[in-house]
């Protein structure tokens, strides 16, 4: 179940013209911001929107024309889901692929798009798994294994193979880590090109199984019942065939919390105007908790993925807006009496903030009955302006705070 370098220089010959060799780019805003020389590896723009293609395509092409006949099945969160999808459909075989019942509705579309029977059974991927298995026994299926495939694991290393022929002169690269299938094999390509880069994982609060497994740090197990915006990493257990390689070519791994996912999703989009889901920004989060460590190094992450609910992805931006004082809540006490309101919007005329919302409060017991609550949601260009604001709110005499954000005036 070894896989070699040899192996995956086999697949990049595989997959060409299958795949799209995604671009690896400079990113001005985020050297500037952390003081690295940073390049982003997009395999966003996969036709599936993630590197999933690679695999799937480089396990399917091994099957004999029985086993695409019988069809084939998987278990995914989502991107390897699609990704079988469109390559059992471009071969001429029917997909069945069973998802956590949690899955976003975004991927569950994207997957029926492409033909595959979609079949939502377990709350854990562990248990899609023990699911899928069932059914593929019953009808004699062939199994894709999302990760913990030595044919997955040499078709996500050619990214690897790719990284290095655009810049050789890396000095480290940042990998999410779910199963492994994509850090083992993009790790293995380049230690072998070069053993000096640099090969750091990371895996999101909760789905650490790597981080304890290399640490022997109990405190990073988790059972994997967390909800996680990385729902593309969220494996309870890295893969068996994966740790065999990261053990010895991973330098060391990251944990990150749910907060700097969020805000990494919320800076590829609003800074960098690309879009990724939790899995794909996190290597940009691990970056941003530890920029020191990469300070003046040409560093690589490796954005995996864009299937993001677009419902998940406007409340992320919002949010991030809201930390940026670039849109503001705030709740006035007032006296219920006419021409106060008048009073409150032409200051903030005077400020020339942008009203989006308005409330008016009087019904429930905590207001008192001659007074009232008003809540005003603002556009605002930054911290500084909202602050502004609510002095001159308060020197109008009117007692004012922030809602959501737990900064009050």
């Amino acid at each position: 179940m070894t896989v070699t370098f040899e192996d995956i220089k086999r697949a990049q010959e595989e997959l060409q013209g299958i795949i799209v060799r995604t671009p690896l780019v400079p990113s001005a805003v985020f050297s500037e911001k952390t003081g690295a020389d940073v390049f982003l590896k997009l395999e966003i723009f996969q036709a599936t929107g993630s590197f999933k293609d690679r695999g799937a395509y480089t396990k399917m092409k091994t099957l004999t024309h029985e086993e695409l006949k019988r069809g084939v099945i998987s278990m995914s969160a989502g991107n390897h889901a699609q990704s079988v999808a469109y390559h059992a459909k471009a071969l001429g075989t029917q997909a069945t692929i069973v998802m956590p019942v949690n899955t976003p509705v975004t991927k569950i579309m994207n997957t029926e798009k492409w033909g595959a029977r979609v079949i939502l059974e377990g709350t854990l991927l562990s248990e899609s798994y023990d699911a899928a298995q069932k059914i593929a026994h019953e009808n004699g299926y062939t199994f894709i294994h999302p990760y913990d495939d030595p044919d997955i694991i040499r078709g996500q290393g050619t990214i690897g193979l790719e990284i290095f022929e655009d810049c050789p002169e890396i000095d480290a690269v940042i990998i999410p880590i779910g199963g492994g299938g994509l850090s083992s094999g993009i790790s293995l390509a380049l230690k072998t090109l070069n053993p000096k880069i640099k090969v750091y994982g990371v895996e999101a609060e909760g789905y650490a199984s790597l981080y304890s497994a290399l640490h022997e740090d109990e405190a990073h197990l988790n059972y994997g019942k967390n909800l996680t915006l990385a729902e593309g990493i969220a494996v309870k257990t890295i893969g068996k065939n994966c740790f065999e390689i990261l053990k010895d070519t991973l330098d060391d791994i990251f944990v990150i919390d749910e907060f700097h996912i969020e805000e990494a999703v919320d800076l590829m989009v609003r800074k960098q105007h690309i879009v990724a889901e939790g899995a794909g920004a996190i290597a940009l989060a691990a970056l941003l908790t530890h920029p020191k460590r990469f300070e003046g190094k040409k560093v690589v992450l490796l954005i995996c993925g864009a299937n993001i609910d677009p419902r998940v992805l406007g409340t992320i931006i919002l949010r991030g807006q809201i930390r940026d004082g670039k849109l503001a809540r705030l709740r006035i006490k007032t006296p219920d009496m006419p021409g106060v309101l008048a009073t409150i919007t032409n200051i903030l005329a005077t400020h020339r903030c942008n009203i989006l919302e308005t409330h008016h409060q009087r019904l429930f017991y905590t207001v008192p009955i001659k007074m009232a609550d008003v809540d005003i949601t603002i556009e605002t260009r930054n911290e500084r302006h909202v602050e502004e604001v609510m002095t001159d709110i308060k020197a109008a005499g009117f007692e004012v705070h922030r809602l959501h954000d737990n900064r009050e005036g």
